[in-house]
């Protein structure tokens, strides 16, 4: 019987693609004056391309931009603490993510959150979507000093919930960091379909949000 609901943030609650999309072209927008001799086009297509879906933190890409596109008269550093101040502004969720959670929530479902990441970043982030208060438990990897796909964090997190790995079901879009790494420690696994990647390991896979109430139901009916 599954008692616990465990989800990752970026690019399964929180629409990671479009929350940047929108922060870059603000920032770009709001810094023309250093920005303006680079066509907006390439000044967002290329942090995309850079940033590597969130895996590459942007100290890297801020060094690597400023140099290609010849950013004038701001530094890295700046560009990095614009990044860090301002992006919990233009966080977008999944559609979704409010109706599913209160269902969740409802069923008396312990719910939570694993996320790598930097720790006040992405808490302000998780904040910004209105959602802290429907966890129980919320690790990020920064200030837990684990990441996934250690095996540690899931399981400080189903010691946190009282859970045993076969009570808990996990929802993520990394094959690796989210389905592999819970299913290596005995959960269920229900993979938040992304298209930039594969997976055949998952439990279950779902498009949308509002599926996941039903992937917990098919999986609480198994033998």
């Amino acid at each position: 019987m599954i008692k616990a609901v465990i989800f990752d943030l970026d690019g399964t609650l929180l629409d990671r693609d479009s929350s940047l999309a929108a922060f870059i072209e603000d920032q770009y927008n709001r810094l023309a004056e250093h920005v303006q001799h680079i066509p907006k086009d390439l000044f967002i297509d290329r942090f995309i391309e850079l940033d590597a879906k969130g895996y590459v933190w942007k100290d890297r890409v801020y060094q690597q931009l400023t140099k290609e596109l010849d950013i004038r008269g701001i530094d890295w550093q700046t560009l990095l603490a614009d990044y860090v101040s301002n992006f919990k502004y233009h966080c977008v969720p999944f559609s979704d993510i409010g109706s599913m959670l209160e269902n969740l929530s409802q069923q008396t479902l312990r719910l939570g959150m694993i996320t790598n990441g930097r720790g006040q970043f992405q808490l302000d982030n998780i904040q910004a979507l209105g959602i802290e208060g429907y966890f129980e438990e919320i690790l990020i990897s920064e200030w837990e000093g684990l990441a996934k796909p250690d095996a540690a964090i899931f399981l400080k997190a189903l010691a946190s919930l009282g859970v045993s790995p076969g009570e808990a079901v996990y929802v993520g879009d990394h094959p690796k960091n989210d389905i592999e790494a819970a299913k290596a420690v005995g959960m269920k696994a229900i993979w938040k379909k992304d298209y930039h990647w594969s997976c055949l390991e998952a439990d279950g896979e779902i498009d949308g949000l509002h599926e996941v109430t039903g992937w917990i139901e098919r999986l609480n009916a198994e033998p």
